[in-house]
């Protein structure tokens, strides 16, 4: 392991990192979401692009190294990580639903999935609109009714057997549990992340392309009403804490804003993008962070949103 050492208001781990720092944004130290005295650990390097991590029941982590068209699985207990899936249909979001089943934006050819763990069989939910392709699946999130939120942007890929209109809609969809699809945002530039709470009835859509995030109410028929602006930055990813702080991804690495939008704390990352986050671990205290060709994990001082 790294030596530590600690300077005022910086972390600087030695020697992998020449600068690693978790950095306050207008609060002290005692209002961190990261646990007192924690820093950011290296568990896993040498992918292509890490994206996509969604924990289980148990805390361990699946995540993509899409480039490679696979998925990695990170074991809670032991630390260890192993190739759960390739090919995997170049999986971009996935979101664990339990007992057993992953649901993955799998974008080689612009699908939905629902991969059995057991099995590691896929099944397509759905692969198109209107009789239309979809642009790329990117990112979802499961309702408690099982209902299934995910956003649909234009990245094109270098993998495509098939060509995409530059101007191909964009948008966010719902599948709901009898197979019918319907668009429940229309009006974004290039939305990305996705995260919802079920509980409040809210759901969180990053607009990479406007750098926006915005906040909608889940009407009890599922459409997204009473749009707002929750904060003026985009996202790749995105999680939620217990206390409704929302966890934003892209080149700062990752930040922290509470439940009214105030940017409340940074975790700097040391590589040039920080894509997704999920909390992880046992108790779901430990922020699991992808991130570029690697991933991270830090303690935190509070729980993931379940």
């Amino acid at each position: 392991m790294p030596s530590t050492i600690r300077l005022t208001g910086i972390l600087i781990l030695l020697p992998l990192f020449p600068l690693l720092s978790h950095v306050q944004a207008q609060e002290t130290q005692s209002d961190s979401v990261v646990a007192e005295g924690a820093t950011l650990k290296l568990i896993g390097d040498g992918y292509k692009f890490t994206e996509g991590p969604a924990a289980d029941d148990a805390g361990n982590v699946y995540f993509t190294d899409q480039p490679n068209d696979r998925i990695v699985r990170w074991d809670a207990k032991t630390g260890e990580l192993s190739d759960w899936l390739s090919p995997c249909g170049r999986s971009n979001g996935l979101f664990f639903v339990a007992p057993q089943s992953l649901i993955a934006c799998a974008d080689e050819n612009n699908e939905l999935w629902r991969i059995d763990l057991k099995t590691k069989e896929h099944e397509l939910l759905v692969g198109q609109f209107e009789n239309r392709r979809f642009s790329g699946p990117n990112d979802c999130w499961v309702d408690q009714d099982g209902a299934i939120y995910f956003t649909d942007p234009l990245y094109k890929r270098p993998y495509w057997k098939h060509s995409i209109a530059d101007d191909h809609p964009r948008g966010v969809y719902r599948l709901s549990t009898d197979g019918s699809i319907t668009q429940v945002a229309s009006d974004l530039v290039q939305p990305n992340g996705i995260i919802g709470d079920a509980e409040k009835r809210h759901l969180y859509v990053a607009d990479i392309g406007d750098k926006k995030m915005y906040r909608y109410v889940i009407d009890p028929d599922g459409k997204l009403t009473e749009r707002e602006l929750f904060c003026a930055s985009g996202s790749d990813g995105v999680t939620l804490d217990v206390d409704r702080n929302l966890y934003l991804t892209g080149r700062e690495g990752v930040m922290v804003f509470d439940k009214t939008g105030k940017r409340i704390d940074t975790i700097a990352v040391p590589k040039g993008w920080t894509a997704n986050v999920t909390f992880a671990g046992p108790k779901f205290d430990q922020l699991f962070i992808t991130a570029g060709d690697s991933v991270f994990t830090i303690p935190m001082a509070t729980t993931g949103l379940r």
